[in-house]
């Protein structure tokens, strides 16, 4: 039987399930290919004796920015093999933040898919990088070379040493008993600039184990990934696989009419994602019953569709619940914090639908008032949490020191309250973030590129409540010269995509006003009355 307790890194956890589940299939891509739990662990091992080859070895920093394939969850066991530091980018990330993200991480390896939906990552990357960082494409396969000069990954508690990123650190490869930095992820929060988020195989694990045991899946279901591999539920999702022993569907892109065809042939028990992946399948359903009258559910084999990242409305829960024909189990992590809290099929509608869930295993959750005082019960505030999820520190220690309270609890953002059967439901936001497709975007960062067009004078960017995307994107601005032609929607995001913007940060409603609202001691813009006007 798996016991967390036992297991600190991510490769005794492949070498685990190989071992258990030998010959059992642990991933089904969209064109009828499979590999098994064992040949994934031992096709990683090739690609950890090519990447020490190449001179990566214990703490080597390896950024990726990689589709969520079979081939990019081999490359990252492989550099958990050998103990290397590594960057996940979200393929969406462009010039500006790639460009960031490297200089600050200090990453000395690049792997980058080629050419892919049409755009060429490499020659982005190349661009962004900085002198010294090696840029790898892997459209010509992973590098690859006999394992048997590997040297035997280190036991819990040895290893895991900084190396200088020439393969001289700790030679015995992988290990996370000192709880060393193992992975770096990047988010917006709500400072212009991403920040960087430590975390050991450990914290990873540990999120990992808490949605395994709130999903309670097992060997005989299926189920799927879909999302982007690179944000920190790509592993959490895998690890969840490797606790459990289920396999799932994985697929590069989302797209809901394949997907679900894909879902249905394979037998998937459980898909999601996030917030936006249920109203897709949603909408999905409803046209594949209109089409086909007579031809029964979407996914007939679904008995769960389970996600976080944005909230959840419950007449959302309930409409697709019920034309899904399925249970939807819905949670709240972050980045820092992989896993806090998560519905189980165990519970009614009712806390499915209002809440997100109990804290998972391992995680803590207190509520505390504005002047750090503990909340009674039911009473909203912020959410603090501690548990073994938790991530080490940011790379800033000025931003860890902001994050933490004096006894060592960390500070969300989010406001929230605890009710008496220990749900945890979610009443807003400290932060200035805009959550698009289970996607936290710093609203401030869009500001002030928006401020940089010639046309604005003032901007004020605010999330709006949005059907497919959870919330969209809009730019209020105040012209800079009022008689001047209006500026549009179309010149803004020229003018952004020429400043490197991602196109997932691109605002998508543009309003002009005279004047922005501002109020209180400080004068501040009033988002708050912006989002009150501006939603539908």
């Amino acid at each position: 039987m798996f016991d967390p307790a036992r297991i600190q890194t991510l490769w005794e956890l492949v070498e685990y399930r190989a071992r258990v589940s030998c010959g059992v299939p642990m991933f089904f891509d969209g064109d009828g290919g499979s590999v098994t739990f064992d040949g994934v662990r031992d096709e990683a091992l090739r690609v950890a004796a090519g990447l020490r080859g190449m001179g990566v070895g214990a703490g080597t920093r390896v950024a990726w920015q990689l589709p969520t394939r079979v081939e990019t969850v081999i490359l990252s066991l492989a550099l958990a093999r050998v103990g290397a530091v590594q960057i996940p980018v979200i393929p969406l990330h462009r010039e500006r933040e790639v460009g960031f993200i490297l200089a600050e991480s200090a990453a000395e390896f690049v792997f980058v898919p080629g050419v892919w939906r049409g755009f060429d990552h490499t020659a982005m990357v190349r661009k962004a990088a900085g002198d010294g960082v090696r840029v790898l494409p892997v459209g010509g396969g992973l590098p690859r070379a006999d394992p048997a000069g590997l040297p035997a990954a280190a036991p819990v508690g040895g290893g895991g040493g900084e190396g200088n990123g020439n393969g001289s650190g700790d030679e015995s490869g992988s290990g996370d008993g000192d709880g060393a930095t193992r992975w770096i992820y990047y988010t917006s929060g709500t400072t212009a600039a991403p920040k960087g988020v430590e975390h050991t195989d450990a914290s990873l694990i540990a999120g990992g184990v808490g949605l395994a045991t709130a999903l309670g899946m097992s060997g005989d279901d299926i189920g799927s990934m879909a999302f982007p591999y690179a944000h920190i539920a790509g592993p959490d999702y895998v690890i969840a696989m490797l606790v459990s022993g289920f396999p799932a569907v994985i697929l590069d892109t989302f797209e809901p009419g394949r997907a679900a065809a894909v879902y249905r042939r394979r037998g998937v028990t459980m898909a999601g994602g996030s917030t936006a992946f249920y109203q897709a399948f949603l909408d999905e359903s409803r046209r594949y019953r209109q089409q086909l009258p007579h031809a029964g559910r979407l996914m007939p084999s679904l008995r769960l569709l389970s996600g976080g990242g944005a909230p959840m409305s419950p007449e959302l829960y309930t409409a697709a619940g019920r034309e899904l024909g399925c249970a939807i189990v819905h949670g709240y992590g972050m980045t820092e914090c992989p896993m806090i809290a998560m519905g189980t099929p165990y519970d009614s509608e009712e806390q499915l639908s209002r809440t997100v869930g109990r804290p998972v295993v391992g995680a803590r959750v207190r509520i505390v008032r504005p002047d750090g005082s503990v909340a009674g019960d039911g009473e909203s505030g912020e959410v603090t949490v501690k548990g073994t999820m938790l991530f080490r520190g940011y790379t800033d220690p000025a931003l860890t020191a902001e994050a933490f309270t004096a006894d060592g609890w960390f500070r969300t953002g989010d406001l929230g309250r605890l009710r008496p059967d220990g749900h945890l439901v979610l009443t807003g936001r400290l932060k200035d973030i805009i959550i698009r497709k289970g996607e936290n975007l710093s609203a401030q960062e869009i500001e002030e590129l928006v401020r940089t067009h010639p046309a604005v004078a003032e901007a004020a960017v605010i999330g709006l409540p949005d059907r497919e995307r959870g919330e969209r994107v809009c730019a209020v601005v105040t012209p800079a010269d009022p008689a001047a032609p209006p500026l549009t929607l179309a010149g803004l995001t020229a003018h952004l995509r020429a400043a490197g913007l991602m196109t997932q940060k691109l605002p998508e409603q543009l309003e002009t006003v005279g004047e922005l609202p501002r109020g209180g001691p400080l004068n501040k813009v009033l988002k708050t009355v912006l989002r009150e006007r501006y939603t539908e």
